[in-house]
């Protein structure tokens, strides 16, 4: 079932981040933030209730609220058009709390394709920060590319694998791709960080203080 709802995050993640990039309004991306938000919270909602108090399952499913929640406050964001500022800084709660499911990934979980993934996540969340929470529009676009690309090989490949039933029996080929694609992503950094101009773009109402 998590299978099904990482497959949506990462269409999600793909329209956000093209949103960034300035290929999709801002409130046409509302409704798919919705969507998918709400399947981030009735699902792990689901696993827990479930799971006969297994702690690994509700590990598992705990992590899954903070996308939830991140995508239910973008939809509210764009529809409301509302400053970005409290997602921001939840946002860094959520970088923070990846980095903690990245540690669990490689020790506990036994699964460093995971590990990665969770790395990658706290990165994009990081920047979700970076340009809501401190304002730092310049990131924008950078931030645009690493949520596309984390919507396509963090998420989206993933979630086709595990639910065909492959994942298991890549595990170390897959960490070692996904850390390729993720590093060769940042490497874009130095040619997106700088803002384009004012009026060849339209920036998200989400990412700007209201006047």
């Amino acid at each position: 079932m998590a299978s099904v709802g990482l497959l949506y995050v990462g269409a999600v993640l793909i329209l956000n981040g093209l949103m960034l990039l300035g290929r999709v309004d801002a409130r046409a991306a509302a409704p798919l933030n919705f969507f998918v938000g709400a399947l981030q919270v009735i699902t792990p909602t689901y696993l827990i209730i479930t799971s006969g108090g297994d702690p690994d399952t509700i590990l598992g499913a705990s992590g899954l609220y903070l996308f939830g929640f991140t995508y239910l406050y973008v939809g509210w964001n764009l529809l409301g058009d509302l400053d970005g500022t409290g997602l921001g800084w939840f946002s860094a709660f959520v970088a923070a709390s990846a980095l903690v499911f990245a540690g669990l990934n490689f020790g506990r979980q036994d699964d460093p394709a995971f590990g990665v993934i969770w790395l990658y996540w706290a990165v994009l969340w990081g920047l979700f920060f970076v340009v809501l929470g401190l304002k730092k529009e310049e990131w924008t676009r950078f931030t645009g590319l690493v949520a596309v690309v984390a919507g396509v090989f963090t998420a989206a490949v993933p979630a086709f694998m595990l639910l065909t039933g492959i994942w298991d029996d890549y595990l170390t080929e897959s960490a070692i791709a996904l850390a390729v694609i993720c590093l060769a992503s940042l490497a874009f950094y130095p040619r997106l960080r700088v803002a384009e101009p004012a009026e060849a773009r339209a920036p998200a109402p989400e990412l700007r203080e209201r006047r």
